[in-house]
């Protein structure tokens, strides 16, 4: 994985840069001792390592708008870090850079119950909103597996979904506004606590953006009433295949549950000796869930489990109370641990359309034979967003090369049959190279164009999402050379 080599002039001028941001920062702000920057190497897409020259953790938009301003006077890359979660690469610092981490940014700066929004500072973790207006009755929808402990920020630069997306939509479908930090310190409103805001819609431009145009700092985000009851049935299958079509034929059937989770048996055997959840012992294993009224939950059960019995379930278990519930849940809440406990793994992130669930399944399953490598499945298979771990051997020298490989040709089948690159962790530098297989070159130029505007310069999160192919003219007065990263 190639990234820019570090420019020695922004390296030689480390020491002005902290006395510079000591100025503006709290002393335990700001860390430049090389050991304790290595903290901050990478992020969850562990393969990957570069500590960074230095790292600020401001607590306020004023303090986040003082060190952009000195950065941009230095020319310093600046790469924003939320809490660290990212699958893509999305944080991976450069040695010339200076990491901008919002974790302590937590506050709860406003709460509207009747007009259902919370405004929040970017650093305070997902979870930790629905927490602020459980009391009542309320919640913050998306659920992304991470939510412990994965920020807002990161939320709204990814953005990130999670099991219940296919009925609430993920960040951009929950997002009303932010408060977002230009390179040059300039401080910008975007959106706001309405649902639509008038002329270009910039919010929707920034959702997504994975920290190329500004660093935002605070969100204004939907809150949602609890609903009245949630139950779901778990589903087993005697072929990934299989589990796939059911998918498709509930959707097809115009039914909107609120989750469809799918899990295949590698995952499921992991699951069972991690969490002990009770799952049945069979090839495929999907989770759908519904909310409402229990004349609702009956009513919509029945039409999904009447279509799961013209696939042949192996079995097919409806909760008969909160502690089955919380059971059936227990196993696919904790696969990616369960997944790690086990094996070293790469996470993808690809989606599809859910008709090409099966065809898909069936090929990752061949190509998984041709490269020699295991794969276990857990996604969000109600909305296509799959998710393969790859398994390999760390310490066995070519096996993450091969996983890439691998990985690479599943995320291009994604997109050759109608879907994209991801769904929900972004491209990072992961995915960086992938995006040619995507858009043509002329797509890239207009997304290039959008970064031009916002960043002129090119120094906010350097060598992310685009090919270093076609940014390296576009780092104004930077180095252009590259070198492989650790």
């Amino acid at each position: 994985m190639e990234m820019p080599i570090p420019d020695p002039a922004v390296v030689a001028r480390k020491a002005r840069l902290v006395e510079r941001l000591a100025a503006v920062l709290p002393a335990d702000a700001v860390i430049h001792d090389d050991a304790e920057t290595r903290a901050y190497e990478c992020d969850a897409l562990t393969a990957y390592r570069c500590p960074p020259l230095v790292v600020v953790l401001p607590a306020s938009t004023r303090e986040v708008s003082e060190v952009l301003r000195i950065c941009h006077d230095e020319g310093v890359p600046v790469v924003p870090r939320g809490s660290g979660t990212s699958l893509a690469g999305g944080a991976l610092p450069t040695a010339d850079c200076v990491l901008l981490g919002v974790a302590r940014m937590t506050g709860v700066l406003e709460v509207d119950y009747p007009n259902r929004f919370v405004r929040v500072q970017a650093g305070r973790t997902n979870l930790s909103v629905s927490g602020a207006v459980e009391e009542e009755d309320f919640f913050y929808a998306p659920d992304p597996s991470s939510q412990l402990a994965c920020a807002i920020a990161g939320n709204v630069a990814m953005n990130s979904g999670g099991a219940h997306c296919l009925k609430y939509g993920v960040t951009t479908n929950n997002l009303l506004g932010v408060t977002m930090v230009l390179m040059d310190g300039t401080v910008v409103e975007l959106g706001g606590a309405h649902l639509d805001a008038g002329g270009l819609d910039l919010l929707g431009v920034v959702c997504g953006s994975e920290g190329q145009l500004g660093v935002v700092t605070e969100a204004t985000l939907r809150i949602l009433r609890k609903p009245e009851g949630a139950r779901p049935v778990l589903m087993g299958f005697d072929s990934n295949e299989v589990a796939g079509a059911c998918v498709a034929d509930i959707i097809r059937a115009g039914i909107l549950p609120v989750a469809i989770e799918f899990m295949d048996r590698p995952c499921i055997r992991a699951c069972e000796a991690f969490a002990g959840a009770g799952y049945p012992d069979c090839e495929a294993l999907l989770i759908v869930e519904v909310q409402g009224s229990d004349a609702e939950i009956d009513a919509q059960l029945a039409r999904i489990m009447a279509i799961a019995r013209t696939h042949d379930p192996v079995e097919l278990r409806e909760s008969e109370s909160e502690e089955e519930s919380a059971r059936i849940w227990l196993g696919r809440k904790s696969a990616f641990g369960a997944m790690g406990q086990i094996n070293d793994y790469m996470c993808l992130d690809g989606t599809i359309p859910v008709s090409s669930l099966p065809f898909v399944l069936k090929r990752i399953g061949e190509m998984s034979a041709e490269y020699g490598l295991d794969v276990a499945n857990v996604f969000h298979a109600g909305d296509g967003n799959m998710h393969p771990l790859i398994l390999f051997d760390a310490n066995r020298p070519g096996d993450l090369e091969t996983c890439e490989a691998f990985g690479a040709e599943i995320l291009k089948l994604c997109v050759e049959v109608g879907g994209c690159l991801t769904g929900e962790h972004g491209v990072g530098i992961e995915k960086r190279d992938l995006m040619l297989h995507q858009y043509a070159g002329a797509d890239l130029e207009a997304q290039m164009a959008v970064k031009d505007v916002f960043d002129p310069d090119w120094l906010l999160n350097p060598a992310k999402v685009f090919p270093l192919s076609v940014s390296d003219t576009r780092r104004t007065g930077r180095r252009t050379g590259r070198q492989t990263a650790a």
